[in-house]
């Protein structure tokens, strides 16, 4: 049966970011995953994630100033010196949230910017990555995000992060398949995760149109689910969906499936 992560930069978002660990909890999740933990110290998350009783599915290396517009900063060529202390506060995270892979958000295409230049300098920093979290075992991911929520993502589909993926020619770098961001994309949404199977090691559900929970949109997730069950699928299920009333209220479509709280 699948088991279940609650994004916390989505849900919950009536409560404080420390309080939402306890809800979620409270509500059968058996982990938590978030956009990054960077702006409570790692030793108060690493409190809140024991007593709650969670574990730490996935968060993001340092994507920038998301606030000020920045969605990553991995393909940008005057970033590169962020992008490698971000990886070093990640893993320093890491460790004290007992967190096993991270994600890596790789950034806008810039203006005027050659897109060879953005990918040599994506894979020169996923080069750098790669090996460092390995060391600490932990999974590096990358993401393709739809272009309807964030116009100018640079990495957008899982044929361009396949290819990412050959040049870097790590064996620790996988994808991160949000099937709300590939049914915008490119649907065909079961054959391509069986495919690429091997090398997707985290997986997030929102429903399509307007990214709510699943059964409210076009997204047969009864379907998918049971596929990701067949296929051997033994990850997490990240929930990043925006709850159209309230988070707990919405979580009929969940009722039915067990939840198996070790990792």
């Amino acid at each position: 049966m699948p088991k279940f992560s609650a994004n916390l930069s989505f849900l919950y978002q009536n409560l404080p970011f420390l309080d939402r660990f306890a809800a979620a909890a409270k509500d059968g999740f058996g982990a938590v995953e978030y956009l990054g933990p960077y702006a409570e110290p790692k030793e108060t998350v690493a409190a809140v994630l024991k007593a709650s009783g969670l574990k730490q599915a996935l968060f993001n290396v340092p994507s920038g100033d998301w606030a000020g517009g920045e969605r990553g900063i991995a393909c940008l060529p005057d970033r590169v010196q962020d992008f490698r202390d971000g990886v070093a506060l990640a893993l320093d995270y890491a460790r004290t949230l007992d967190c096993r892979q991270v994600n890596v958000i790789s950034g806008l295409m810039l203006e005027g910017a050659d897109p060879a230049t953005l990918e040599t300098v994506l894979v020169e920093n996923l080069k750098y990555a790669a090996p460092r979290c390995a060391d600490a075992g932990v999974k590096l991911l990358i993401e393709p995000i739809n272009l309807r929520d964030i116009p100018g993502f640079f990495l957008s589909t899982t044929a361009h992060a396949e290819r990412i993926l050959e040049k870097v020619g790590s064996d620790n770098l996988f994808i991160q398949y949000d099937f709300y961001h590939m049914q915008i994309m490119q649907g065909d949404l079961i054959p391509t995760f069986a495919r690429l199977k091997e090398k997707i090691a985290h997986v997030q559900i929102a429903d399509n149109p307007g990214r709510g929970e699943p059964g409210t949109g076009e997204i047969n997730y009864g379907v998918i689910l049971s596929e990701l069950d067949r296929l051997g699928y033994d990850g997490w299920v990240g929930c990043e969906y925006k709850p159209r009333a309230g988070t707990s209220e919405g979580l009929g479509w969940m009722k039915p499936y067990s939840q198996v709280r070790a990792a």
